[in-house]
């Protein structure tokens, strides 16, 4: 436990309280690498796993709630385990999927001010304080990362795995798009302005792919890994 020096008693509340986080920051690392060493020592047995991303708002009656339950139940058949943040939606769907082809289920729970409730269909959580710690085993341990429509969550699962391709920082692997009318504006503009400018070339944009059946994220995969 970190002990207060002592201070005058003329320092204002707002000094006190930066003197407080100064003295809370060294100890938070603590905290952080607790849960790199909890979410590694958790999944470094899993084997291959995909990592499915999407909206948590997402209703059941959604066509895009089968299609990712789908999706998932024939990555198990192929042999992988099924990564999701845990919450309802997508990741729901994702897990109910691999649990239902009685694959590994993994759910990255991540806690929030309105308390995101892990679903009922993982068999494996984890849960994270910080979001960092959290894409890090999403990437660290996926083949693949499947994203079905989301918003700016599932943006910026998205954006980390592109940078980290783009940068080098890690092999490729694939990043598929599921939902061609949903994501057709964002591919348009990547290969409109962003192309255009100079931001990305024309092979970093390869990294990207974009179905519409579940069928087809596991042809990509098996083509890519072939």
């Amino acid at each position: 436990m970190a002990v207060r020096k002592h201070i005058p008693k003329d320092v204002s509340p707002d000094e006190l309280k930066l003197e407080d986080l100064k003295m809370e920051d060294p100890w938070r690392v603590f905290r952080i690498m607790a849960e790199f060493v909890e979410g590694f020592h958790a999944l470094s047995n899993i084997g291959p796993a995909v990592s499915i991303f999407g909206s948590a708002q997402t209703k059941k009656t959604h066509r895009w709630y089968n299609q990712a339950q789908r999706t998932a139940e024939l990555l198990v058949n192929e042999g992988y385990a099924v990564i999701t943040g845990g919450g309802p939606g997508i990741m729901e769907a994702g897990n109910k999927g691999a649990t239902k082809a009685k694959g590994t289920s993994i759910g990255l729970n991540i806690d929030l001010p309105f308390e995101q409730k892990p679903n009922d269909y993982i068999n494996h959580l984890i849960n994270f304080h910080y979001f960092f710690c959290r894409k890090v085993c999403f990437v660290k341990y996926a083949k693949a990362f499947v994203i079905f429509p989301g918003g700016y969550g599932t943006l910026d699962e998205l954006s980390e795995s592109l940078t980290l391709i783009q940068t080098q920082r890690m092999q490729q692997f694939p990043v598929i798009l599921y939902g061609s009318e949903y994501w057709r504006g964002f591919v348009d503009w990547l290969h409109g302005p962003v192309l255009g400018v100079g931001c990305v070339t024309k092979e970093e944009l390869g990294i990207i792919e974009i179905v519409d059946k579940p069928e087809d994220v596991i042809k990509l995969i098996k083509k890519f890994y072939a």
